[in-house]
């Protein structure tokens, strides 16, 4: 007979390969099940995304065969459970697990349009995800998710108006965009700037989510300084481009979340536009601006290298038609941002494993 001591034994031997440890020492088995040479089983993942998933699964079978029984009918249930490490009041966001911040060290690099469809992939992999356009003088979010004639509805709590984010592909969607006028330029002084960016977390009804995604705007300004010392900040993600141009700036955009003051963990760089493929030509890859800048950068100040998000005439058309090219299942862009959304859902994973937990900071005036 099989036990569920030989069965625990077994599922020892399996490594969670990012975290270092055993399945067992992770806990990340539950719901043992025997009978007679039927083994059933539950494995909790740390992010749905996990793009480790098939390993750890035959992993898994494996080791039953194996250690317990090679006739044994082995099957596992797959499932996830998103790990937080967050160390604060939780006055704001409580049902959020993770913040994600998404900045660039200058404007144009495409930062908006990989925030919206990061946010979406994620979903599509399962998990439950917001996204707050940060951008308050040029917020993009109602046109790259097709919602410029919406407005927000308002809920009262307490004798508080709540705004209610707008659910679109999956994804939760708060921006300025939605209460100004779109003609009209936002002349605000930082302060007031600030202000309106604190008010999309703490007068917005958000809910439960494994993720929520800022899209912060370009540079290193007031905005950034006010998100980390508003809400405490799992990690940031920096957008570049391969020319030099826009390496220097990603440089500087790195150095603000690593200062002493504010030690906000970088997730790693995404080098976006990192080379032109025609369709009529699949297999040809041209570099218009420049080979593997973001990646050598990576290497050089030793952050994790994300992935490299091709030039696309579709990912740009997805944007202005409100459709983010990530919903084109099969296509080169949807691999790539998928790939992207599972490679950072790992290293949130890992990050709340090996680092200390998120909190608030104050940064020096």
């Amino acid at each position: 007979m099989i036990t569920k001591e030989q069965v625990v034994d077994a599922l020892s031997n399996v490594m969670e390969p990012d975290l270092k440890k055993d399945l067992i020492t992770l806990n990340m088995i539950r719901d043992i099940e025997i009978e007679g040479k039927n083994v059933s089983f539950t494995v909790v993942l740390t992010t749905p995304a996990c793009p480790l998933k098939a390993l750890i699964e035959r992993a898994c079978i494996n080791a039953i065969i194996h250690f317990v029984d090679d006739t044994a009918n082995v099957t596992v249930n797959m499932t996830s459970d998103v790990t937080s490490r967050r160390k604060d009041s939780k006055a704001l966001l409580p049902g959020v697990k993770n913040i994600i911040a998404v900045a660039s060290g200058k404007g144009g690099v495409g930062k908006s349009t990989i925030a919206s469809n990061l946010a979406v992939a994620l979903a599509m992999n399962g998990a439950s995800v917001g996204l707050v356009d940060a951008d308050i003088y040029g917020p993009s979010a109602p046109i790259m998710f097709g919602l410029e004639n919406e407005r927000l509805a308002v809920q009262e709590i307490d004798g508080k108006a709540m705004m209610e984010p707008i659910m679109k592909y999956g994804v939760k969607v708060l921006s300025i965009g939605f209460m100004v006028d779109p003609t009209k330029a936002i002349a605000w002084r930082g302060p007031m700037a600030s202000r309106a960016l604190t008010q999309l977390f703490s007068d917005a009804i958000w809910g439960d989510l494994d993720y929520l995604i800022i899209d912060l705007p370009p540079g290193t300004g007031d905005i950034h300084l006010s998100l980390v010392s508003t809400v405490p900040v799992t990690g940031a993600v920096i957008v570049t481009t391969p020319q030099q141009v826009s390496l220097a700036d990603a440089v500087k955009g790195i150095s603000l979340f690593q200062m002493d003051a504010i030690n906000v963990p970088v997730l790693g760089l995404i080098e976006n536009m990192a080379y032109f493929t025609p369709a009529e030509l699949p297999d040809n890859k041209y570099y218009i601006f420049g080979r593997d800048g973001g990646k050598r950068l990576a290497a050089e100040l030793n952050i994790p290298f994300l992935g490299q998000i091709p030039i696309v005439q579709g990912i740009c058309e997805g944007g202005d038609n409100g459709r983010p090219i990530v919903l084109d299942e099969g296509t080169p862009s949807n691999l790539a941002f998928m790939e992207l959304a599972r490679t950072i859902a790992q290293q949130i994973a890992i990050r709340n494993a090996n680092l200390e937990p998120t909190k608030i900071v104050q940064p020096a005036h």
